[in-house]
């Protein structure tokens, strides 16, 4: 009656704890890569938005033909709109030649009578528009309008940016996939090892007549749990560093995207459920087909 009793309280089941701590600290590790590539990906676009063009405009013209200006420009695509306002700044010759005098000390004005500087409109450039080509494109369509003398960039730092970042990207893809797949494994040996003991109950149910399907229901079924409980425990202590570095670190929450980190967060459950799931079908499958033999 012991050994009976036994017997059903382990029917389908394999250890708890362990089998579901050594999946969470998978998922972290992985999800700490996650937040790590978030926070990098936010801090480039927070440098990409920040390259700035400026607009050179025609000497003696109009607050009105500027105002012209200023709106056709804003209505493009490619400018950055925050609360639905294009990012664009004025900064008149007067304010340049303020700035001028004030950086070097020396009023320039003074010996030439006269003030060359021109009004300036500077305007920031969503990333998508960040490629080397792109920004040719808009600096030729700006310099077709009317009242604009010249549109002008740093070319060498966008070119010197795209392909720091073309290179991060590759290293950052590349040491994702090891990982990954060093996490898949990891999983799916802690799965297989929790099973090995589960071996002779799966043949003493082929025994009795169970089908294939019969036995694998509840294994299936507690793996789905574990891979759940494990996504969610290691999102849990993501979300805890994650507020931890908040207070430590300062300005990091301008780094944060609440969206993202929803995404990376369900995403670790969802990969612990499957990977779980996988993991369980495919060791249940191999004892299944197992000898008398193999299994001893």
């Amino acid at each position: 009656m012991e050994q009976k009793t036994r017997t059903k309280r382990k029917l389908g089941s394999y250890p708890f704890v362990s089998v579901t701590f050594s999946i969470t600290l998978a998922l972290f590790v992985i999800g700490l890569f996650g937040l790590m590539a978030l926070h990098a990906n936010k801090l480039t676009s927070i440098i990409q938005e920040n390259i700035e063009l400026q607009v050179f405009l025609n000497k003696q013209i109009s607050a009105g033909e500027v105002s012209k200006i200023n709106r056709t420009i804003g209505s493009k695509a490619y400018v950055i709109k925050e609360n639905n306002e294009p990012r664009i700044r004025l900064v008149t010759k007067d304010e340049a030649a303020a700035q001028f005098i004030e950086d070097t000390g020396e009023d320039f004005k003074e010996f030439l009578g006269d003030n060359p500087l021109r009004d300036v409109l500077i305007i920031n450039v969503k990333t998508t528009y960040q490629s080397a080509d792109s920004l040719k494109m808009i600096k030729k369509d700006i310099e077709k309008m009317s009242g604009v003398y010249e549109v002008s960039y740093v070319e060498s730092l966008v070119e010197s940016i795209n392909e720091n970042l073309a290179k991060i990207g590759v290293i950052l893809i590349g040491f994702f996939t090891i990982l990954l797949i060093v996490v898949v494994i990891l999983i799916n040996n802690t799965i297989k090892l929790a099973l090995f003991s589960q071996r002779f109950l799966i043949r003493s149910m082929q025994l009795v007549g169970a089908t294939s399907g019969f036995i694998r229901k509840p294994f299936l079924k507690r793996s789905i749990w574990y891979g759940f409980l494990a996504g969610l425990f290691s999102s849990l202590m993501l979300l805890a560093l994650l507020m931890y570095a908040n207070q430590r670190i300062e300005d990091i929450r301008a780094l944060q995207d609440f969206k993202n980190l929803g995404i990376l967060f369900g995403g670790l459950i969802v990969l612990g459920i499957t990977v779980g799931f996988l993991s369980t079908y495919r060791a249940v499958k191999k004892y299944l087909q197992m000898s008398l033999d193999e299994l001893y």
